[in-house]
């Protein structure tokens, strides 16, 4: 009897509608759900970037690739923003002034929040369960993330990773 009351349930579940994901990528709800914080300890919800092609690039002011990857980052937003992309860096940072200053130095012209508390856990979330920075996602107009990578990306990457996000 449970049996079949249990594959009654699964014929249910699966003939449900279900949200569209890429295959292998987790979905980008939790991302639209968060409110971080901007660079002057503002709230910022997340959800205002939902219908946008988005890569959102996880990272924090120590971590060599991350700084390595910015400019990249920046030149791709001015190449693709004419197109509606959008890029958000997430400082997974606690104190707003030191990013403010690091933005600053490296000329990062994108929004960025602050993951504080919740950063590791949102970016976990988002597919990367090592924690290990700098990780990127691109999310398409949908809502779905398209690409994801953990670890530096070149030219070539964030240009795929556009080009994904704006299908």
């Amino acid at each position: 009897m449970i049996k079949s009351i249990l594959a009654v349930a699964a014929t249910t579940l699966a003939l449900l509608p279900q949200p569209a994901l890429a295959e292998g990528f987790p979905p980008a709800e939790p991302f639209f759900a968060a409110t971080l914080t901007d660079m002057k300890d503002k709230p910022v919800a997340l959800s205002s970037y939902k219908g946008k092609p988005l890569i959102v690039n996880f990272w924090a002011r120590w971590c060599g690739p991350c700084r390595e990857e910015i400019p990249e980052l920046s030149k791709a937003r001015a190449k693709y923003k004419a197109r509606g992309l959008e890029i958000i860096g997430v400082a997974i940072e606690e104190n707003a002034e030191p990013v403010r200053e690091f933005a600053k130095a490296y000329e990062i012209d994108y929004p960025v929040v602050l993951g504080k508390s919740k950063g590791l856990w949102l970016m976990q979330t988002l597919g990367n369960g090592r924690a290990g920075l700098p990780y990127t996602i691109a999310i398409d107009r949908q809502g779905n993330i398209v690409a994801k990578k953990l670890g530096g990306m070149k030219k070539a990457d964030i240009e795929a990773a556009a080009e994904a996000a704006l299908k």
